[in-house]
């Protein structure tokens, strides 16, 4: 089987189209049709049912994109490692996290990691959902409950506290809530219910002090933490935040600092097979670093 040829495959079963595949590929979209109309011949069996919205897998060429896939896989895996193989770190390193702990927490550290090991090309990849490590869609990820995947190893990274916040301007329309009952009274925002939530009983402060089984109805929901927070700062209504939101935005004001909601446990996860990775290694222990001297202030 040709190796171009698996490879351009490899790509448009990706892509869905010869259009994109072309793209990444940097070749023509005829190119690619003849690449893909050759293999097909050569194997003497249909890959893509073509149609006017794109292609779809033939059962056959299902079966070959999985093989190739794992080839792909297995080969982005045997690259990272012989990179590994200076002394200094270097080479490509895929981080994915939640959108929130992502964008307010993580890419402020990036310089410093970066001036550190200059070698090492950072891809930071922010998605609430989680990414198949297992698959390389991803080399490391801190997320916010431990892997269910046997062959992923986990580092415990740091727990995160649920506190509630509001806009000063919000305080001085609405007033301050000195009580959980006065919540009742108030604008809150919650985590949208169409969605799967980052973290577990994200939503906690709709029956925080409540005395039945009737939860408060919120004003607005949005299916992403860090929406939550802009919709905060913005004088919108009252929201739960892990603390790290406070950290380095000082727009917001703490309310009800008695009153806590769950503690969320982050983890740095990676694949077993990249457990002597050096990239991952310095990575891993700048983390922990800033963690242990954030935690030390």
């Amino acid at each position: 089987m040709d190796w171009d040829k698996l490879r351009v495959f490899h790509a448009v079963a990706e892509a869905g189209s010869f259009t994109h595949a072309g793209e990444s590929l940097n070749l023509s979209q005829s190119a690619v049709s003849r690449q893909i109309s050759a293999l097909e011949e050569s194997l003497n069996t249909p890959l893509f049912h073509r149609h006017a919205r794109g292609l779809i897998l033939t059962e056959q060429g299902d079966l070959l994109y999985r093989t190739a896939r794992d080839v792909f896989s297995k080969l982005a895996m045997t690259e990272a490692r012989l990179s590994e193989s200076r002394e200094r770190p270097q080479g490509p390193l895929k981080v994915t996290t939640t959108v929130a702990f992502g964008t307010l927490w993580l890419t402020p550290h990036m310089h410093e990691f970066l001036d550190l090991f200059p070698d090492i090309q950072v891809s930071l990849i922010l998605d609430d959902g989680e990414l198949d490590l297992a698959m390389r869609q991803a080399d490391v990820a801190i997320r916010m409950s431990p892997p269910r995947q046997p062959d992923l190893v986990q580092r415990h990274l740091l727990d995160l506290h649920y506190n509630i916040y509001a806009a000063p301007a919000y305080l001085e329309k609405f007033g301050v809530p000195l009580t959980t009952e006065d919540l009742d009274r108030h604008r809150i925002i919650v985590y949208g219910d169409d969605a799967r939530p980052p973290v577990g009983s994200v939503n906690w402060l709709l029956q925080a002090g409540t005395m039945s089984d009737t939860a408060r109805r919120p004003v607005l929901k949005v299916n992403n933490i860090y929406g939550i927070f802009l919709a905060v700062q913005s004088g919108i209504g009252i929201a739960a935040l892990p603390d790290y939101f406070s950290d380095d935005h000082k727009s917001l004001v703490r309310i009800l600092p008695d009153l806590r909601g769950p503690t969320i446990e982050a983890f740095f996860v990676y694949p077993e097979e990249l457990r002597h990775s050096k990239r991952i290694a310095v990575f891993r222990d700048f983390l922990l670093k800033k963690i242990a001297d954030k935690s030390g202030n």
